[in-house]
């Protein structure tokens, strides 16, 4: 299975992903076509240059925005700047699928500017169909995104991961004001993705290069185990100093064909709880996003039967998890550790039936698809209001799988 990893240690920008994927042998033929395929050819025209940034050398991506002047001007892609002009996301939306793309990278694109989108609706309060984009509205980010889109998109199946993202500290000036690092879009989008700051004046993370990593990264940590291929370097527009203003992006064959990353877990033994409130103890773990809860019989000390709480969860939930245990339960303590996980990577379809639309889990080994899973939820609402056994609607899900 091959791997691409963006190694963030300077943050991540759709710039910097793009210059980045040229430098692993992306044809630029290939992100000219995308962004010609979205009809914004009279707004935008693309241009890549070499540049060094501290010593390394890497693919400048710059996308010029007509202006009404019959002239152009370059952006830096950063939160920062203020833009004027812009389109709110049911036009951007409407952009996309008009246009001639792939599909996959139609897809993806909608799938990137969904995701900053329901962040900005969630920040400024308003419907997601008519948050107005400023930053990410304009022409020259809109190419970003496509192009990265794109840029993934040639270099084939392969798995992509991320090392953990760092964001540095301070305030930016945003179209809405001045607001503290990280920028709250991009907040919004790394939700359940690990982050920390560190103590440096400038934005690392723009909401797009957030958006870019939480669609496509399956995972966030040390790279895997991997034989490399080609290192690319996509550079950035400011100087960072001490930080090289540059993102590495690794492609490699990975020894691995399950997805791998690290989850907490959290144990208690249990002789004095009783069921009822084990029960009500699970539910508001589930509530509080524990990835599973479950108990198993043990027997204690003074040939006491008891049983043990295990809770698994991603790390950065590990505290507030615990604490839930210790309030809801009788537990003195609890043991925590680190455990590594495989799974399969996971896409979602929905299928048409008879009875209606199901939704069905997919499971991916490496290229190969070895798990189709109709969800329950779908197939009981179907089945009740159809009347007919819920069986009957999971493998009516199953035979629309193909």
């Amino acid at each position: 299975m091959r791997i691409l990893h963006f190694d963030c240690f300077s943050g991540i920008s759709g710039d910097m992903t793009v210059g980045a994927l040229c430098d692993l042998g992306v044809s630029e033929s290939v992100f000219h076509e995308a962004v010609t395929a979205l009809g914004l050819g009279d707004e935008v025209h693309l241009h890549f240059h070499r540049a060094v940034r501290q010593g390394i050398s890497g693919w400048k991506f710059d996308v010029h925005a007509h202006s009404h002047h019959g002239g152009h001007h370059s952006h830096d892609h950063s939160h920062g700047e203020l833009h004027v002009h812009g389109r709110t996301w049911r036009e951007i939306r409407a952009l996309l699928e008009e246009s001639s793309l792939v599909p996959e990278v139609k897809a993806r694109s909608v799938s990137v500017f969904q995701r900053i989108a329901v962040a900005e609706a969630a920040i400024h309060g308003v419907p997601v169909d008519d948050i107005g984009f400023h930053e990410v509205g304009a022409a020259d980010s809109i190419a970003d995104i496509v192009a990265a889109c794109a840029g993934i998109h040639a270099l084939g199946a392969l798995r992509i991961e991320a090392s953990a993202l760092v964001e540095g500290s301070g305030w930016i000036e945003c179209a809405h004001g001045k607001f503290p690092l990280p920028a709250p879009a991009t907040l919004e989008i790394l939700k359940g993705i690990p982050l920390r700051q560190v103590d440096e004046a400038c934005e690392f993370i723009t909401p797009t290069g957030a958006a870019l990593l939480a669609e496509f990264a399956g995972r966030f940590g040390a790279m895997s185990g991997m034989r490399i291929e080609k290192t690319g370097y996509g550079v950035g527009t400011r100087d960072t100093s001490p930080r090289p203003n540059v993102l590495r992006a690794i492609l490699g064959e990975g020894g691995e064909a399950a997805e791998t990353d690290e989850i907490s877990r959290i144990e208690t033994n249990l002789d004095d709880t009783t069921p009822e409130v084990a029960g009500e103890a699970m539910r508001r773990l589930f509530e509080a996003g524990a990835l599973d809860v479950f108990l198993t019989p043990v027997q204690m000390k003074k040939n006491r039967p008891g049983f043990m709480l295990t809770v698994l969860c991603e790390p950065a939930k590990t505290d507030s998890l615990a604490h839930i245990v210790f309030a809801e339960t009788s537990s003195f303590g609890v043991r925590v550790d680190s455990v590594r996980r495989m799974k399969l990577r996971r896409e979602f379809r929905d299928v048409e039936t008879p009875f209606g639309p199901v939704r069905v889990k997919l499971g991916w080994l490496g290229a190969e698809l070895i798990r189709q899973s109709p969800e329950f939820e779908d197939c009981r609402l179907l089945s009740e209001k159809a009347g007919v056994p819920l069986l009957r609607v999971y493998h009516a899900a199953l035979s629309a799988c193909g």
